[in-house]
């Protein structure tokens, strides 16, 4: 069984801030916010965790290991570097859906996002290091079969761009709906999802699904470990089977 820690990362006041005194320009905004993602991405990397953008102003991460004090630690970081503060609310449950459903809720009882009086809130339960267990973490790395030739190759780079969101929106609906996964484009023609306990054939189906809704074909490989970047290097080495054997599903060892 699975059990997920799932940390809802958010900026505090965002909203209002941008545009006080007076609207800021939105390519000091961009600047920002992807200056505070890849600071994120070293921040929880640096203690085994994934982090992914969503909508920038909110981040996901996954945090299999991280306590408390790890996650204070990482908002002070954050508020001596930036003109803003984040909220962290955390969760923890066999379904990723469920852990991010429990951590948004430990930040909204705390207040609106756009209270300014609502900053660096840190809520939730990180899972006991006793409870810990090598099958917490499940994560399936999606890859689009032959991404260049079909589409970079020929196409130009705005229509490339429609058919790989065209099939990350339908995985993402489908595993969310269909297994409480979530799934986030991580860049180029990668998918990564962080799973509960799906089998083989639920990937498949998945699969299935995209490429008869879109046109989009896909494989992917599937690791379990005790935390995220350990389950998802195991799920790459797997990818790299299926792209091997030329095969749809490959689980790591």
């Amino acid at each position: 069984m699975t059990n997920t820690q799932v940390t809802l990362i958010q900026i505090d006041n965002y909203g209002p801030w941008t545009v006080t005194p007076e609207p800021r320009r939105e390519v000091d905004l961009q600047t920002l916010q992807s200056r505070l993602y890849a600071d994120l991405s070293q921040l929880f990397g640096n203690r085994e965790g994934y982090v992914f953008f969503t909508r920038f102003d909110n981040m996901v991460a996954v945090t299999n290991g991280l306590d408390a004090d790890a996650h204070a630690l990482i908002q002070e970081s954050v508020a001596n570097r930036y003109p803003v503060t984040i909220s962290l609310g955390i969760g923890v449950d066999p379904s990723p859906a469920e852990a991010l459903g429990m951590a948004s809720a430990h930040l909204q009882d705390a207040g609106s996002a756009q209270d300014r009086e609502r900053t660096e809130i840190l809520r939730g339960t990180p899972r006991s290091t006793d409870d810990r267990t090598g099958e917490d973490v499940q994560i399936a790395h999606f890859d689009v079969n032959d991404a260049t030739g079909k589409y970079t190759d020929r196409l130009n780079e705005f229509d490339a761009f429609i058919n790989i969101e065209q099939g990350y929106a339908e995985l993402m609906r489908y595993m969310r709906r269909a297994h409480d996964s979530l799934s986030f484009f991580v860049g180029g023609d990668n998918i990564i999802a962080v799973c509960d306990a799906v089998e083989h054939e639920g990937y498949a189906d998945a699969i299935e699904h995209v490429n008869e809704a879109v046109g989009v074909d896909l494989k992917v490989g599937v690791g379990r470990a005790k935390t995220a970047q350990e389950a998802g290097m195991s799920a790459k080495h797997a990818l790299e089977t299926c792209r091997e054997e030329n095969t749809d599903v490959e689980f790591g060892h």
